[in-house]
């Protein structure tokens, strides 16, 4: 498991608006049997609305997301099988949220 790695929802009931979990969880963190995750909601659940700062959009497999920062939460990390990608490359923007959910700033 990699920080920012994308897995799909283990949850089928709220998968449709839910569709993807982010692992946020830093690697040198392993030692205990969950992982900290955010969802990814599709933005048409969301009446195409989002929270600057808070909850930045995500593009995934070409399609837009929110990051619902503020449905943080843990998981047993054997919910979360195979990877199917990753949003490494917008590590800046999630740390963001996650230090303004916390900070404000």
């Amino acid at each position: 498991m990699s920080q920012f790695d994308v897995y799909i929802n283990p949850s089928k009931k709220s998968r449709e608006a839910y569709p993807y979990i982010i692992d946020i969880q830093n690697a040198l963190i392993c030692d205990i049997t969950t992982r900290i995750v955010i969802p990814l909601g599709e933005l048409k659940h969301f009446r195409n609305e989002q929270m600057d700062g808070l909850t930045p959009l995500i593009e995934y497999d070409s399609e837009q997301y929110v990051l619902l920062t503020p449905q943080i939460a843990s998981m047993p990390s054997k919910l979360l099988k195979d990877p199917i990608g990753s949003v490494e490359s917008l590590r800046d923007e999630i740390i963001a949220a996650i230090d303004f959910a916390i900070t404000g700033i």
